[in-house]
């Protein structure tokens, strides 16, 4: 009996074991908010049957910029006087982390390729490092949320039995948001600003698939 278990209990790991794909994704992304640069993620999806996955993602984006929207903003609150002090207030480190439940549904399209197209919903998570506005040489913290989405197509190319590359073209969108106060040392006068970060854009992306 012991035996016949440890069969089944073998056989079952085995089973599950190829149930499963883990993929690694790098690439550019093009945010309306930022210029582009550099993306990594990662999926992990269950195999429903052998071409469609579901599972989740998570995505790491960081980019240091000026806010040129805020900029003109605060010219217009502060006066253009003060440009170059409003383009130091206005400087961001920006950090986007989007967790998504995903969906990849692929048909053959040679021996050894399949088309895919993918999906995916969640929330978008931004880590925003900003100066802070009555000190700027000051920089302080602040996260902002929103629901994000995005759906996108590749092609997948089977390397070996475990293991596939792939090419994917994603377009994402999410406009997480936040407000605050400033004021006017000259003048008192306080005005209630919106940040509005408009993460729509398109990700290209390559990596490698691998089941275990």
């Amino acid at each position: 009996m012991k035996k016949y278990f440890l069969m089944f209990l073998f056989i079952s790991m085995n089973f599950y074991a190829q149930e499963k794909v883990g993929s690694v994704k790098v690439g550019m992304f093009t945010p309306q908010a930022t210029e582009s640069g550099f993306i990594l993620g990662y999926e992990s999806s269950y195999v429903i049957d052998e071409n469609f996955f579901i599972g989740w993602s998570a995505d790491w984006f960081n980019k240091n910029y000026v806010d040129k929207k805020l900029v003109s903003e605060f010219n217009e609150f502060y006066g253009p006087i003060q440009y170059e002090l409003n383009e130091l207030r206005a400087k961001t480190n920006l950090h986007s982390v989007p967790l998504m439940f995903s969906v990849n549904g692929s048909w053959i399209i040679s021996p050894r390729a399949k088309a895919f197209i993918t999906g995916g919903a969640g929330i978008e998570a931004l880590f925003i490092f900003y100066r802070n506005y009555e000190n700027p040489d000051n920089r302080e913290i602040k996260a902002a949320f929103d629901f994000g989405w995005r759906i996108g197509t590749g092609i997948n190319y089977e390397l070996g039995r475990s293991s596939d590359v792939f090419v994917e073209l994603t377009y994402h969108n999410s406009e997480p948001s936040w407000e605050y106060e400033v004021q006017s040392s000259e003048t008192g006068r306080k005005k209630i600003l919106e940040r509005k970060f408009d993460m729509r854009g398109i990700l290209f992306r390559t990596g490698f698939r691998f089941y275990f």
